[in-house]
């Protein structure tokens, strides 16, 4: 076990831990929200450093991060546990089990390993993902620095509840970031997540104002978070309080944990999605978990051409020029391309 940051003293007994936007008061013998951080003896620790679930080489694509040295492989990396309840995760059996069966697990990997097997595997990024990197704060924030001195990018898939402080600390290593905008309904948040509506839209606009590439994903919930009108809301918050620059990525649910009676998301529902996107203003809108469709590729917002073209993770054609469409000489806007 490693001590943990970001946390405070309440009594003898009792911790504050402000890692995350729970801010969870935890007794002696106790754990946070996450399931990966304990009280001990008055300290509070994390439970997972150098302890992954999951590793592996993936396309940056599959994150999604479609602005972000699109065409690169990221070295991706995941502990157990998560500061979200969501009853749709599709990575349940390793984010909940701290929670629900009080059990972690994972082989031990310093982060000078996981750099080097980055540096090895020739990834131009370390994508902390699969679960919420909040809750392995840490490890994350040890690799990341080490990273940068070998040149190597970082980037969060993170569902958007990080404190301000941590986000604060991490920012010189952290490039770019997908964050789950998952509805824009209070009442969702609440029961599907166990989370606000609020805080996430805070921490987003702090990743926006330190300066870190952001792109936002809405995983579209037949009958929970798809109705046009909350869709067009999110559109605008994007457009209005992020920009017209920051991608928008509308993916396809599929039946999966505690949602298995929810039917799958219809095309049309993603294509209207993704007109909303742009009737609302934004340059880029994508559609998600449906490969082989128009709405994979990046248009050029001036002259509409396809500048990259994608079939599922792999770039199909690529016309781009020193970061401009090769038609018409606009700039793209992202990092790395």
């Amino acid at each position: 076990m490693k001590e943990a940051s970001f946390y405070e003293k309440k009594d003898e007994k009792d911790l504050q831990c402000h890692l995350c936007r729970h801010n969870c008061v935890i007794t002696e013998g106790g754990r946070g929200i996450c399931g990966v951080r304990e009280n001990s003896g008055g300290t509070l620790y994390t439970l997972v450093y150098g302890l992954p679930c999951a590793s592996h080489v993936d396309p940056i694509e599959k994150k999604p991060l479609f602005h972000f040295y699109p065409g690169s492989r990221a070295f991706s990396i995941a502990t157990a546990g998560c500061n979200f309840q969501c009853l749709h995760c599709q990575n349940h059996d390793i984010s909940q089990l701290p929670r629900e069966q009080k059990r972690i697990f994972g082989e031990k990997m310093t982060p000078e390993d996981v750099v080097a097997a980055a540096v090895e595997l020739h990834c131009v990024s370390i994508s902390y993902t699969y679960t919420e990197p909040t809750i392995f704060f840490e490890y994350a924030c040890d690799i990341a620095r080490l990273a940068r001195e070998k040149g190597i990018a970082n980037n969060f898939v993170t569902n958007g509840y990080i404190e301000e402080a941590p986000l604060r600390a991490i920012r010189p290593f952290l490039d770019g970031a997908n964050i789950d905008l998952k509805s824009f309904s209070e009442s969702f948040y609440r029961r599907n997540c166990k989370a606000e509506l609020s805080k996430v839209l805070d921490t987003i606009r702090l990743y926006k104002e330190l300066g870190i590439w952001i792109e936002l994903t809405t995983l579209v919930i037949p009958g929970h978070n798809d109705g046009e009108d909350e869709l067009r809301s999110i559109a605008r918050f994007i457009a209005g309080e992020l920009g017209a620059e920051t991608p928008w990525h509308v993916s396809a649910f599929y039946p999966t944990y505690k949602l298995i009676d929810v039917k799958r998301t219809s095309p049309k529902v993603l294509e209207r999605a993704r007109m909303i996107g742009f009737e609302e203003g934004l340059r880029y809108v994508y559609e998600g978990n449906v490969p082989g469709c128009d709405g994979e590729n990046t248009y050029c917002y001036n002259c509409r051409k396809v500048v990259i073209g994608r079939s599922g993770y792999t770039i199909a054609e690529y016309n781009m020029k020193g970061g401009a469409c090769k038609f018409c000489g606009s700039i793209i806007d992202g990092v790395g391309l």
